[in-house]
């Protein structure tokens, strides 16, 4: 019998500059979501979570979080671009470029720009990426480049975490 340990992502091997990686699940965003990550945040803009409000603003509804919607980009990006992370090190050039509203389906997809060995740490690399969220319907909402340290395949830091059952070998 064959135990696989636990495990996802990808190392600093797996990336090569020009490579895109279509992240493979999209996001609905409710009511709640945009409701409760406004009120979490102590974001106070009315066009968040007022609709008679938001009524009279030129897209005539409510506008979901903009900080949510960073959120969720980035957390849909992280299964191919920073699962094996070991810290991100900066976003820049974050640019919203179409609105969201309750109802929309995120998505994301990661092309890698640049990647180096880290000079300080010789178990990881330095990856380079350019990440867009899109709509359903295909319309770019937002992008940002962003730069993530992470392990290399024989790093040891990220294995080996997964407990041993006390009742011993889990059995067919």
């Amino acid at each position: 019998m064959t135990v696989h340990e636990p495990a996802i992502g990808r190392y600093y091997e797996d990336f090569v500059v020009g490579d895109v990686y279509q992240h493979p699940l999209g996001r609905t965003i409710g009511e709640a979501d945009n409701t409760w990550f406004t009120l979490l945040t102590m974001n106070t803009n009315q066009n968040h979570f007022n609709a008679h409000y938001a009524a009279a603003s030129p897209t005539g509804r409510i506008i979901v979080n903009s900080g949510l919607t960073v959120a969720v980009v980035l957390g849909l990006s992280v299964i191919d671009m920073s699962q094996t992370a070991l810290m991100n090190l900066g976003w820049e050039d974050i640019r919203l470029t179409h609105p969201v509203f309750v109802g929309d389906t995120l998505y994301a997809e990661s092309v890698v720009t640049a990647k180096r060995e880290s000079g300080s740490r010789p178990y990881a690399g330095i990856v380079t990426c350019r990440t867009r969220g899109l709509n359903q319907d295909g319309d770019e909402i937002m992008s940002w480049r962003r730069t993530v340290m992470v392990y290399k395949r024989d790093a040891p830091h990220d294995k080996h975490h997964f407990p041993r059952a006390k009742s011993g070998p889990l059995a067919p």
